[in-house]
């Protein structure tokens, strides 16, 4: 089975979040530097991963964002 992943940016929050599959009731798990995990509240499943103060940390030269992603996803 194939999950479609949605992203979503919010220039006026700075905010960007990106989501695996259809949305459920959900809860943020801090992972560090403004980079929070979206799990599901029943199974834990990872969701997805939102991002603040996404352009804030933004220099002039590219950089990579690393977030580690679940074996299912993987």
């Amino acid at each position: 089975m194939t999950k479609k992943m949605f992203i979503h940016w919010d220039s006026e929050g700075d905010f960007l979040e990106v989501r695996f599959g259809q949305p459920t009731p959900s809860y943020y798990e801090d992972v560090g530097e403004d980079i929070f995990e979206r799990r599901d509240e029943e199974t834990r499943e990872v969701k997805g991963y939102a991002f603040f103060n996404f352009m804030r940390k933004k220099t002039e030269e590219p950089q990579d964002i690393e977030v580690e992603l679940p074996a299912a996803l993987s």
